[in-house]
C-alpha cells in the first residue's frame, strides 16, 4: 500500500491528496495543525474517492480514538505504543465488545463503511478496521513480541525518526546509521514471524521501494507540507536563477 500523509487542516488538500491515487492516505492529529471537526471534513473531504481514510492519533486518548473511527476512519494509527498493556488499551478502545470497551454510536462510519446499516456495522467493524502501533522508542523494540502478540492488533508502524533519535542518530526517514538500521529490520522481522502487518515512514519513492522490497506492506510518502514546500521552493529558484543570470549578463 501506498501511504499519503495530511498535515494541512484543511478539507479541500485533503480531497486533493486523495484524488492522486494513494491506495490510503492518513489524517495526521499528532504533528499535523487540525482539531477533530477539521479531521471530520477531511474524512468527509477523502470519502469522494477510492482512497482508504486513515487518521494518527496524537496519543493513547479512548474517547478520540472512538470519535475518529465513528466520523469514518478506517484504522488508526497510535503513536508510542511501548508495551503489551499498551498496545492493550489502544485495541479496546477500538473495538467493540466483547474483544473491546469501544462505545457503540458510529455516525457517518456507517455512511463510509461496506458494513451498511449501523446494526451491520457493529457485527462488521472488527473485521474492517486495521490498527496499527507505532513502534519508536527503545523500549517499544524491547517489547516488541509482547506487542505483536496483542489480540486484535493489526500490526506495527515504523516511526524512523523518534527510532532514530532514540538509538541517539539524528532524525531522519532513511536513517543509515547501523543501530537505527538493524532496529528497522528486527521490527519488521519481528511482524513477519507473528503474521502481522508492517508499515514504515519514508522519505519518498526511493526509500518506499527499498521498503516495499524489504518486505513492509504500506510506505508513508512525504507528507502534504513537504509536498508544498519543495514544488514551490523548486519554482521560485528556477525564476530566481534565470534572473540573477540575467542580471549579470
Amino acid at each position: 500500500m501506498i501511504n499519503g500523509w495530511c498535515s494541512i487542516p484543511c478539507s479541500y488538500a485533503a480531497e486533493i491528496m486523495a484524488h492522486q491515487s494513494y491506495d490510503s492516505l492518513t489524517i495526521d492529529l499528532q504533528h499535523g495543525a487540525m482539531s477533530y471537526e477539521t479531521a471530520f471534513a477531511m474524512l468527509q473531504a477523502i470519502s469522494s474517492t477510492q482512497t482508504i481514510p486513515l487518521a494518527r492519533v496524537p496519543w493513547h486518548d479512548p474517547g478520540l480514538m472512538m470519535k475518529l473511527l465513528d466520523a469514518g476512519a478506517y484504522g488508526l494509527i497510535c503513536p508510542m505504543v511501548n508495551s503489551a498493556e499498551s498496545a492493550e488499551a489502544f485495541v479496546a478502545a477500538c473495538r467493540y465488545p466483547p474483544r473491546g470497551m469501544r462505545s457503540f454510536g458510529p455516525n457517518r462510519a456507517t455512511l463510509y463503511s461496506d458494513a451498511g446499516s449501523s446494526g451491520d456495522y457493529a457485527a462488521a467493524a472488527d473485521a474492517e478496521l486495521i490498527l496499527l502501533a507505532m513502534i519508536e522508542t527503545r523500549e517499544g523494540m524491547q517489547n516488541l513480541d509482547a506487542i505483536l502478540s496483542v489480540p486484535g492488533l493489526d500490526g506495527i508502524y515504523v516511526g524512523p525518526g523518534d527510532l532514530s533519535l532514540a538509538f541517539g542518530a539524528p532524525p531522519s526517514m532513511a536513517p543509515s546509521d547501523p543501530t537505527v538500521v538493524a532496529a528497522i529490520s528486527s521490527a519488521l522481522s519481528a511482524a513477519q514471524q507473528h503474521n502481522r502487518f508492517a508499515a514504515i515512514h519514508t522519505d519518498g519513492p526511493e526509500t518506499a521501494k527499498k521498503r516495499f522490497a524489504e518486505g513492509f506492506g504500506m510506505c508513508t510518502l512525504q507528507n502534504d507540507v513537504r509536498l508544498l514546500t519543495d514544488a514551490a521552493k523548486a519554482q521560485v529558484r528556477a525564476i530566481r536563477d534565470d534572473l540573477l543570470h540575467a542580471a549579470f549578463r
